[in-house]
C-alpha cells in the first residue's frame, strides 16, 4: 500500500506452473510478442485502469492507504475479456483464444495507468503547492512562504507527469535479466498474480473463474446500488449513513463510527490483518486518548483564540506526531531493506547456484531471454528523458535550478536499482523513502524563499523514478511466469503510464471540482498533502516550527517507531506477529477512526470466512473484496457529475440527542 506496507491475508487457488515439471499445451505455444497486444486488451485496460484510478484517488484523498490492487487488476482483466468474448460469440462473431500472455499485458497496462493516481503526486505532493494547503500549514510560519505556491491547474499536472513518468520505465531495462533469472529475485505480488492468471487458464481454472466472476458481479451491483441508496440521504453538512454514530453520539464527534463505505471494507478485506489492527490502535490512542488529553491543554500548551487549522494548535500535534511515526518507520525500513539487499547481493556473487532447473524454469528462462530489449533503446531512451525533464521541470518550477535536477537523475539508477531489489526481496516498495531523503536535502539547500517547492518536487521525482522502476520489474516478475514477452510487457506498461497521465489529473480534478478537497472538515482532508508540505517546512526551518511540548512527544513516537519495528523483527515469529506497524498506525492520527473501523470490519469478515470454509475463503476474498471496491468505484463518477451540477440529495439524515430533538 501507498505510505505503508503492502500485504495482503488471502491466499489464491491455483494451479503451480511448476506441477510435474511440464508446461501446460497452451504454454508451450506462445503467440508472438506484437499479438500479445491487443486492441481489445488495451481498451480492457483503459477501462481497468480509470475505474481503479477513481477508487485509488478516493482513498488517497480521503485516508492515504492504498491496498496492492495487482491480483485484482488481473481478476478484472480476464472478467473484461471473458465477457466481452461470451457476448460476441453470442453474435455468432468468431473471436481469437484469450490468453495467458494478454490477461499479463492488460493486468500491466492497468496497474501503470491507476499507478499514476497515487504515486503520481496529485493528492500529495503536487497538492501541497495549492494556497488551501499552505494556509492550513500555517501562515505565520517562516519557512512556509507564499511564493512557494502553485494552484493546481490541469495542464501543468499533465505535464509534470508526462515529463517525470516514462524517465523511470527505461533505467532498470538492461538489468532485468539480472534481477528476475539471475537473483531469482520472488516479488511476492507479481508472483501472486502470475499464479492466479495461470490458475485462470487451465480447466480447472475456468470452471474457478467462473464462481469468481458471479461473486465479483454480485459484490460489485451489491455496492453500487447501496451507494446510490446512501447518496438519497446526505442532502447536509453531517448528513446520511456515513456519519451514522454507531457507538453513541459522543464517540461519533471523536470520529468512532461506522461510515457504511463498501470501498475501506473490500480494502480491508485485501489488507493483512496487522495492517487494520495496527490502524484501529492508532485510532484508540490519539482520538480516543490523546487528542482528548491535550485539548484540555488549550490556553497553556497553544493559545486559546488560535484557528484550528493551525500549526500552532492541535493540529500541529496531529501532523507532526503523525510525520514522527512515519519517519521512525520509513527510516528503520529504509535501512533495514538496504542491508538485506547488499548482503543478498554478496551472497548471490559469491555463492553458485547449482541446482537443477525444471522444464517449466528452462522454457521461461528462453522466453524471457529472446525477447530481449536492446541496451541501446533503454540507454538512450533514459538520457533523452531526463534531458526533456532538466529542461522543462525549471520552467514549470523555477525554484528547482537545472543542475539539482542533473544530479537527481545521475544517483536515480542506483537507488532505483536498490528499491527494485528490495521490494523483489519484501514486497515493500520504499519509493516514499528515497522521495523523503531528497525532500529534505533539497529544501534546505533551496533556503526559505524556495525551498518548500524545490523539496516537493525533488521529492516527486526521486518517488516516481524509483516506484516505476519497482513496479515495472515487479510485473516482469509476473510475464516472465506467465511466459509473456518481455517487450509486450515494457510497450503495455508505456502506453498504460501514457494513459495514467491523462487520467489521473482528471480523476483529481473530478473530486476537486465536485468536492472540497484539501479541507479539514471535508471527507476528502488529503492528509498526506498537508503532511509533505509540513516535511518540506521543517527541512527549510528546522524545529522552530513545532508548537510546545510538540518535539519531546515527536522524539518519543520515533523512538516507539523504531523499537516496534526492533521488536517485531527480532522476537520469534509467534510473537513478532502481534506487534503493530507504526506507519499505519500513524494514519488514524490526522484523518480519524471511522475508515479503521470499516478496514476491521473487512479483516472480520474474512477472518470468519476462513474459519466457516478456509478453501472457498481463499478463492472468493479476492473476487468480493474487488466487487465492493468496483462497485464503489463505479458510483463516484455520477456522484461527482451530480455535485458539478448542482444536483444535491433531497434529504438529510441526522442525529441529535434525545432532548435536543
Amino acid at each position: 500500500m501507498e505510505n505503508g506496507e503492502k500485504g495482503e491475508n488471502t491466499e489464491i487457488e491455483t494451479l503451480s506452473l511448476d506441477e510435474n515439471d511440464e508446461l501446460p499445451d497452451d504454454m508451450k505455444r506462445i503467440p508472438p510478442w506484437k499479438k500479445q497486444i491487443t486492441i481489445r486488451g488495451m481498451i480492457a485496460g483503459l477501462f481497468i485502469g480509470t475505474i481503479y484510478s477513481v477508487v485509488l484517488m478516493k482513498l488517497n484523498l480521503s485516508i492515504g492507504i492504498v491496498p496492492n490492487l495487482n491480483v485484482s487488476a488481473a481478476l478484472l482483466a480476464f472478467v473484461f475479456i471473458r465477457t466481452w468474448t461470451k457476448l460476441l460469440e453470442k453474435s455468432n462473431f468468431t473471436t481469437t483464444p484469450f490468453t495467458r500472455q494478454e490477461n499479463t499485458v492488460i493486468q500491466t497496462c492497468a496497474v501503470a495507468c491507476y499507478g499514476l493516481s497515487y504515486g503520481g503526486g496529485c493528492a500529495s505532493f503536487l497538492l501541497s503547492l495549492s494556497r488551501k494547503i499552505y494556509e492550513q500549514a500555517g501562515v505565520d510560519t517562516e519557512g512556509n512562504s507564499p511564493t512557494n505556491l502553485k494552484e493546481p491547474e490541469l495542464d501543468w499536472m499533465m505535464g509534470f507527469l508526462f515529463v517525470v513518468s516514462f524517465v523511470g520505465l527505461l533505467a532498470l531495462v538492461p538489468l532485468r535479466k539480472m534481477m528476475i533469472i539471475d537473483y531469482k529475485l520472488p516479488y511476492p505480488s507479481g508472483t501472486a498474480t502470475a499464479l492466479l492468471i495461470n490458475g485462470f487458464h487451465t480447466p480447472k481454472g475456468d470452471k474457478m473463474a467462473k464462481k469468481q466472476v458471479r461473486g465479483f458481479v454480485k459484490f460489485s451491483s451489491f455496492s453500487f446500488v447501496w451507494s446510490f441508496f446512501q447518496w438519497f440521504y446526505s442532502g447536509g453538512e453531517h448528513c446520511g449513513f456515513a456519519n451514522f454514530p454507531t457507538f453513541g453520539l459522543r464517540a461519533w464527534k471523536q470520529t468512532f463510527f461506522f461510515d457504511f463505505s463498501m470501498t475501506y471494507v473490500g480494502a480491508g478485506m485485501i489488507c493483512s490483518y496487522l495492517v487494520n489492527v495496527s490502524l484501529l490502535l492508532g485510532a484508540v490512542l490519539s482520538w480516543g486518548i490523546m487528542w482528548p488529553l491535550i485539548g484540555r491543554r488549550k490556553g497553556d500548551w497553544f493559545p486559546k483564540d488560535i484557528k484550528e487549522s493551525s500549526m500552532k494548535s492541535l493540529n500541529g500535534y496531529k501532523v507532526f506526531i503523525s510525520i514522527s511515526l512515519i519517519l521512525g518507520d520509513g527510516l528503520y525500513n529504509f535501512v533495514k531493506t538496504l542491508f538485506f539487499t547488499f548482503r543478498s547481493m554478496r551472497t548471490v556473487m559469491t555463492e553458485s547456484d547449482n541446482k537443477d532447473q525444471s522444464a517449466a524454469d528452462v522454457r521461461r528462462n528462453e522466453v524471457f531471454k529472446r525477447e530481449s530489449i536492446p541496451h541501446w533503446v533503454s540507454c538512450s531512451g533514459y538520457i533523452f528523458f531526463s534531458v526533456i525533464s532538466v529542461i522543462i521541470i525549471p520552467i514549470m518550477f523555477p525554484q528547482l535550478k537545472w543542475y539539482h535536477i542533473a544530479v537527481v537523475y545521475v544517483f536515480a539508477p542506483s537507488l532505483s536499482f536498490c528499491n527494485a531489489y528490495g521490494t523483489g526481496l519484501t514486497d515493500m516498495n520504499m519509493s516514499f523513502n528515497y522521495g523523503k531523503v531528497a525532500l529534505f536535502v533539497l529544501a534546505a539547500l533551496g533556503g526559505e524563499e524556495n525551498g518548500v517547492v524545490a523539496g516537493l518536487i525533488g521529492c516527486g521525482l526521486v518517488k516516481s523514478m524509483v516506484s516505476i522502476s519497482s513496479d515495472l520489474m515487479q510485473d516482469m516478475k509476473t510475464g516472465h511466469l506467465t511466459l509473456t514477452s518481455p517487450r509486450a510487457m515494457l510497450l503495455s506498461q508505456a502506453v498504460g503510464t501514457a494513459i495514467g497521465c491523462v487520467v489521473a489529473p482528471l480523476t483529481f480534478f473530478l473530486f476537486y471540482k465536485a468536492f472540497d478537497v484539501g479541507s479539514p472538515d471535508s471527507t476528502y482532508k488529503a492528509p498526506y498533502a498537508l503532511i509533505y508540505r509540513n516535511m518540506a517546512i521543517l527541512g527549510v526551518e528546522g524545529f522552530s516550527s513545532l508548537p510546545r511540548h510538540c518535539l519531546r512527544l515527536c522524539y518519543g513516537f520515533f523512538g516507539f517507531a523504531v523499537l516496534a519495528n526492533l521488536v517485531r523483527d527480532a522476537a520469534p515469529a509467534r510473537l513478532g506477529r502481534f506487534v503493530p506497524l507504526p506507519m499505519a498506525m500513524a494514519v488514524p492520527f490526522l484523518v480519524g477512526a471511522s475508515f479503521a473501523i470499516d478496514m476491521c470490519i473487512g479483516s472480520l469478515g474474512v477472518y470468519v470466512w476462513n474459519r466457516i470454509d478456509r478453501k472457498e475463503a481463499g478463492l472468493m476474498v479476492p473476487a468480493v473484496a474487488s466487487g465492493l471496491i468496483c462497485g464503489d468505484g463505479l458510483w463516484i463518477l455520477p456522484s461527482c457529475i451530480l455535485a458539478l451540477a448542482k444536483i444535491n440529495p433531497p434529504i438529510c439524515m441526522s442525529f441529535f440527542p434525545g432532548t435536543t430533538s
